[in-house]
């Protein structure tokens, strides 16, 4: 449904996306991951046409968007990080309004605005002025106002920025539906343990440049070549930690959060020679759990050198 090959936007001698390949199958709900300027948003903008790439190519539900754009919007709703809206009309007007514009006439005008404002859970809010609702609700409004048309992609910039926790998981909810009923998804967020939850495939970006991309649970097996715990002990961890660095079967140590982190080196299957160490030494350990990675640690593992631009970028 979505493909870029070699995808790149220069600005001069900025390189805003570099050399992109990406594809998204029918059904994917792709979470799009990135520091502020990374590359989303004009990734975003390429697909759906409103910005033009510096070289490569970019398709979408199998249309390039160099050759054939208005067939590319047709099959589209794209939501930007900020939209505006009319605040002196109200919910269904708004709709009805923009269905015109995508040329829907007469009775089913009214009846496409009425199924988008149920499927977004606004259906109540139909005759309240738009200025009344919560930034929440409005952000729905936006997605309601995408889906008029029944595009069969949705690409979506930040539509969980600025919400309420409430108003996330009403969000969530509601891709996980539209992912349900067989739209492809590309959402761009900051909200990693989110993104995790509801998307099937993720990709992380930097300066440009895709680090990562596929299903999370292997992605996340990926970053993890070796276990990983955490102990805890009961005296100061400065000297236990200090101890387990000496460990040929400890590959790193630090200590966080009081607690003291250790990878264990290839080959070592189990923590049991460390915890010989310490408890030998006179530590008393009082706890001992594998240390999870998730998106939130993966992202700052790849991205470990976003405050410095690369040389060659």
């Amino acid at each position: 449904m979505i493909e870029t090959v070699d995808l790149t936007k220069k600005y001069g001698d900025f390189v805003a996306l570099d050399s992109l390949d990406l594809k998204l199958e029918q059904g994917d709900l792709f979470g799009f991951i990135g520091p502020n300027g990374a590359g989303k948003t004009t990734t975003i903008r390429i697909l759906a046409t409103l910005l033009a790439p510096t070289w490569g190519e970019a398709y979408v539900c199998g249309y390039s968007v160099h050759t054939h754009p208005r067939e590319i919007r047709r099959a589209i709703g794209y939501m930007p990080d900020v939209f505006g809206v009319y605040d002196d009309m109200r919910v269904r007007e708004y709709l009805e309004f923009f269905a015109a514009a995508y040329r829907i006439t007469g009775p089913e005008r009214r009846r496409v605005a009425d199924r988008s404002l149920e499927l977004v859970d606004l259906g109540s809010k139909r005759d309240e002025l738009v200025t009344s609702l919560s930034r929440g609700m409005t952000q729905r409004l936006g997605l309601a106002r995408v889906l008029l048309h029944d595009p069969q992609v949705l690409l979506l910039d930040e539509p969980a920025s600025g919400l309420d926790p409430r108003a996330r998981i009403e969000m969530r909810n509601l891709l996980k539906r539209l992912q349900a009923m067989g739209k492809t998804i590309l959402v761009s967020s900051h909200i990693l343990p989110e993104l995790a939850d509801i998307c099937n495939r993720v990709g992380i970006i930097e300066y440009g440049r895709l680090l990562a991309c596929g299903g999370v649970r292997e992605l996340l097996a990926g970053l993890r070549t070796s276990p990983a715990l955490r102990f805890r002990v009961a005296d100061d961890p400065g000297p236990a930690a200090d101890l387990l660095a000496s460990c040929h079967e400890a590959a790193t140590v630090a200590v966080r959060d009081g607690e003291i982190l250790v990878t264990l080196a290839p080959g070592v299957p189990d923590p049991a020679p460390l915890v010989a160490r310490l408890v030998a030494a006179g530590h008393r350990l009082v706890g001992l759990r594998e240390e999870e990675i998730n998106l939130e640690t993966a992202f700052l593992e790849l991205t470990r050198g976003s405050l410095a631009k690369p040389a060659d970028a």
